[in-house]
């Protein structure tokens, strides 16, 4: 029924690692979201600083594999958000940029809902997660596109189909949830700060959006299949290229 989710009786063990990580995820970005939504436009340079000494702390236990589905996933994600709040203007921030700490945050975006993911928590109580997430994400959607919103938000509920087709069929459901959880928060708050805000009206669609849209965890489903497919092959090639590298040098140096 659910072939990527965990075993019913996972008794999956509970590492701090996780824990830590989503604690220190969600509070950074509720601090620096926050902040950047009154702040001058200098202090971003400030915040990626801060951003990027966060995120290197939390690559430093992971393993290689992870690590690279991380900057591929900051890679893509940051590209983008070049394609949709600068050339499309789906979205737009409060200078009109790109802010600094964007690479870094969706690292350490991206790290957080496959911490949360793994985490013991959400493997023990997997489906529980799910009901609680569909519940919340079903609400939020369903608002969106009732009569009694000032805001329709007609893209909210698209996105939030293919965040339920993506839950049932994709391969990641755990990183899925994670991603609904900081997704979600990271929109709410820095919608509310004002650090950026979405257009009414979808550029690609046409469709109403609200300010943020619901289902916005769904765009983080193609992030993390990007990260998934294209991480083993470059970490192969990685290190073939270094293997042959090091081969090279070594013989030189004899030489």
């Amino acid at each position: 029924m659910l072939p990527h989710y965990p075993n019913p009786n996972s008794k999956a063990p509970h590492y701090a690692r996780d824990y830590i990580i989503s604690f220190v995820a969600f509070l950074s970005v509720t601090i620096a979201l926050t902040y950047d939504g009154s702040a001058p436009l200098e202090h971003q340079k400030v915040l990626a600083v801060i951003a990027w000494g966060i995120l290197l702390p939390m690559l430093w236990g992971e393993s290689q594999l992870i690590r690279m589905q991380v900057l591929v996933a900051m890679a893509f994600a940051t590209l983008g958000e070049n394609f949709a709040s600068l050339y499309m203007e789906g979205y737009i921030y409060r200078f009109k940029n790109i802010p600094m700490y964007i690479p870094a945050g969706h690292g350490i975006v991206y790290l957080t809902a496959v911490a949360l993911g793994r985490s013991g928590l959400f493997q023990r109580y997997a489906r529980q997660i799910s009901i609680l997430v569909i519940f919340i994400g079903g609400i939020w959607a369903v608002r969106g596109v009732s009569p009694f919103v000032e805001r329709p938000d007609t893209i909210g509920l698209f996105l939030f189909i293919i965040f339920l087709s993506c839950l049932y069929k994709g391969r990641s459901p755990m990183v899925y949830l994670g991603a609904f959880f900081i997704t979600s928060w990271l929109e709410l708050v820095g919608t509310q700060a004002g650090t950026w805000a979405w257009v009414e009206i979808d550029p690609v669609t046409g469709l109403t959006q609200g300010n943020p849209p619901s289902g916005i965890a769904a765009w983080y489903c193609l992030v993390d299949a990007v990260a998934m497919g294209a991480a083993k092959p470059l970490l192969d090639y990685a290190n073939r290229f270094y293997q042959h590298y090091l081969h090279n040098f070594v013989c030189k140096f004899q030489d």
